[in-house]
């Protein structure tokens, strides 16, 4: 998801329109998990839900198998109040299990037979109908989108990334927690496609007028990069050669009157992949595919079916002129990292987004040269809010660490550490933190901070806690004071960690040095006459 087109105000104001006028709590994802949740692990979900456009409802079921880690006497999932349960059963004998829902929360808890322990496993299906919640603002605020073509077809999505998977499903909603494999099956009107992640394995067509579409992902998938996409689809069909030496099957698709335009970008969308596979290694679902859906809004990184929306904009679209469909490189970013590489928690959602919104500067750079790349820094930096520390020590929920911080000033955190340890080195923790052993391929894995801290040191030969504290873990930005005496300049770090030593490059009469900051001050010998400029290219993340 990228943070762009909307400004923050009418952000804010739709999300206020939104929660003001409804009963219904409000919606978020992730945080503190409960015991009952924390005590099993999703192995397997398999979603079967029918489209009612006209009514914009749907119905359907959903069942889950588990592994018990914990004892385990009440299964709780999380599904939106607006939709209502109408049986819960546990097994093939479909005996009906005893279920309530909490006042105030979006939690279903089901009672199991006996107390479960560690080694069991659980089968429960959920059978549910309702009116789910209207995407206020999608995808910042998500649920179903209900629009229509050019041509007056219903042409449906949907979203859920800080608001949860269990506005249209009932699901286990924490990032920690993502099921091996899925399978998902959408009903809808026969003359509608039904788009979704994974590997399309049949279409069926029943006698009252409607088309079932059956998919499968055949790799774990984090919830909230679920989806459905329902249109008149028409699919722009080709295979790329993967740099692991396999074809990867590529669709799009795009509403009727667009075919022309996917087909003609879609070269341009494999230019990006190819570079983000040059970059952090081949593309994560090679046995599923690579795939977009054209939505009624802007993007989502949705595992193997990116949502685009960003109208064929090749000179970017988001706020600044990348040069290229920024949008959709952004989207793609994310199959590496936040859908190979996972946060278990919110309180590192900067990982996913600051790490997206770099390669774009990395891809810019790639493509017009080191003046394209500070060009696109300078616009990150000057979105910089410092409301609120990126990372956080404690379970966070999605909504609450939400904001553009987490994409720009995480992007400029990884532009400082280029500072620090050059482009080479943070291309290679980039790509070694997805597959940390060269020889086994990636490691699609859930991942934290400290983890990545780690890999960053091991390529740095360097301790990078005080750099992590500064940056990560406090809002405002250090600060750099300077004091030019006769034939010296004196820099000194303030407001920032205990042995932050970050270097600063500085330009004395035309020449580039670099002033080392050993205990956070640091001295340059200078001539009384000559021109000094502090950080000319803006390399180091700092107060301005």
């Amino acid at each position: 998801m990228h943070p762009d087109r909307f400004t923050w105000f009418f952000l804010f104001l739709s999300f206020v329109l939104a929660t003001g006028c409804q009963t219904a709590p409000a919606q978020d994802s992730g945080g503190r998990l409960l015991p009952e949740q924390a005590a099993y692990d999703v192995t397997h979900y398999d979603l079967a839900l029918t489209v009612h456009p006209d009514r914009q409802s749907v119905d359907g079921r959903l069942t889950v198998q588990a592994d018990v880690t914990d004892s385990l006497g009440v299964f709780v999932l999380n599904l939106d109040r607006r939709l209502s349960v109408t049986d819960i059963w546990q097994g093939e004998d479909q005996r009906s299990r005893s279920f309530r829902r909490k006042n105030d929360e979006n939690e279903l808890w089901i009672d199991l037979p006996g107390l479960k322990t560690a080694g069991d496993r659980v089968s429960l299906t959920v059978a549910y109908e309702g009116t789910p919640r209207v995407a206020p603002n999608p995808p910042w605020q998500g649920g179903l989108t209900w629009a229509e073509t050019p041509n007056g077809d219903p042409w449906i999505a949907t979203s859920g990334q800080t608001a949860g998977a269990d506005l249209w499903w009932p699901v286990k909603d924490h990032p920690s927690d993502e099921p091996d494999s899925m399978d998902l099956a959408f009903t809808v009107p026969d003359t509608l496609v039904a788009a979704s992640n994974g590997v399309l394995r049949d279409v069926t067509r029943a006698s009252d007028s409607t088309k079932t579409y059956r998919w499968h992902v055949s790799t774990s998938i984090n919830t909230y990069a679920v989806t459905m996409n329902v249109a008149p689809y028409e699919t722009v069909d080709t295979t790329y050669a993967s740099t692991a030496g396999t074809p990867i099957p590529v669709s799009f698709y795009a509403l009727p009157g667009d075919t022309a335009q996917a087909q003609a970008n879609l070269p341009h969308f494999l230019d990006h992949l190819r570079f983000l596979e040059e970059t952090l290694g081949a593309y994560p679902f090679r046995t599923d595919k690579y795939g977009i859906a054209q939505t009624p809004f802007l993007g989502m990184e949705h595992q193997t079916l990116i949502a685009y929306g960003n109208d064929f904009n090749r000179s970017g679209g988001l706020g600044y002129d990348a040069g290229f469909d920024a949008l959709h490189f952004h989207e793609l970013a994310h199959e590496w990292y936040g859908n190979c590489l996972t946060v278990r928690d919110w309180k590192d959602f900067w990982i996913h987004e600051g790490t997206a919104t770099y390669l774009e500067a990395l891809y810019a750079e790639s493509l017009r040269g080191p003046e394209a790349y500070h060009e696109v820094i300078d616009y990150f930096r000057r979105q910089v809010a410092n409301r609120a520390p990126i990372a956080r020590t404690e379970p966070t929920s999605a909504q609450s660490i939400y904001g553009r911080d987490v994409y720009y000033k995480g992007a400029l955190v990884l532009h400082t550490l280029r500072s620090r340890i050059g482009k080479d080195a943070v291309e290679t923790v980039l790509r070694q933190f997805i597959a940390p052993d060269s020889t086994a391929g990636q490691a699609c894995r859930h991942v934290d901070t400290d983890e990545f801290l780690r890999r960053a040191e091991s390529v740095a030969g360097r301790e990078l806690d005080a750099f992590a504290e500064t940056y990560l873990y406090q809002a405002d930005l250090p600060r750099l004071d300077s004091t030019r005496t006769e034939g010296q300049l004196t820099l000194r770090w303030a407001n920032s960690a205990e042995r932050f030593e970050v270097p600063v490059p500085v330009r004395v009469a035309g020449e580039k040095q670099t002033v080392s900051m050993t205990g956070g001050e640091g001295r340059l010998d200078v001539s009384p006459q000559a021109e000094i400029r502090i950080d000319p290219k803006g390399w180091v993340l700092k107060a301005r």
